[in-house]
């Protein structure tokens, strides 16, 4: 009997590492997407029906004394060089300070004095459980409710609107900010 030659094995080192490629190329990409989804989410998702955009300017232009704003409510432009506290308000606060929030990265959430009750509790919640949100009524608004960014505004007819929360995801600390992280706290005014 003779001898069986075995042929020697091969080695599958070559073929394990393109599938380990591919594979982390394909996770990548995976992770990449998740990434991008989440943050657009974040911002909104896109544009936002309604939102108006404004050139007020750069930011760090202060005045003492009053500003006459181009739009009702304001948003954006000269302003105090003392910033409105963020949280929610019963009364009217000063323009020039809240624009500062707005400088700073804040929404200001204005409503008129006769929204519904708990339109104005809503409003409350929602000053409450975010950081950089300003919530005050505005006497004379020409709508019920207005949400301002620096440069950006949104004009709805209730604080129900789902716009409202699209808009806080957009733009507060959004890319329209001209001092993102600066403090929305350590200011003028006591919250409610």
């Amino acid at each position: 009997m003779g001898k069986i030659r075995r042929e020697p094995r091969r080695s599958r080192g070559g073929t394990n590492a393109v599938y380990l490629v591919a594979g982390g190329i394909i996770l990548a990409l995976i992770v990449a997407f998740a990434v991008f989804a989440v943050l657009d989410s974040r911002r909104g998702g896109g544009e936002i029906a309604g939102v108006r955009s404004y050139d007020v300017g750069p930011g760090n232009r202060h005045a003492q004394g009053d500003v006459d704003y181009e739009q009702t409510p304001p948003a954006g432009g000269v302003h105090s060089p003392v910033w409105q506290n963020c949280g929610f308000y019963d009364e009217p606060v000063r323009e020039e300070n809240a624009v500062h929030s707005l400088e700073h990265g804040a929404v200001w959430i204005t409503y008129r004095p006769d929204l519904p009750r708990e339109q104005v509790e809503r409003l409350r919640e929602l000053a409450q459980s975010q950081t950089y949100i300003l919530v005050s009524s505005y006497p004379e608004l020409p709508a019920p409710v207005f949400a301002s960014a620096w440069g950006k505004q949104l004009r709805l007819d209730s604080a129900n609107d789902e716009r409202l929360e699209q808009f806080v995801r957009a733009y507060r600390q959004g890319p329209q900010t001209p001092e993102p992280g600066a403090a929305c706290t350590g200011g003028v005014g006591e919250p409610s």
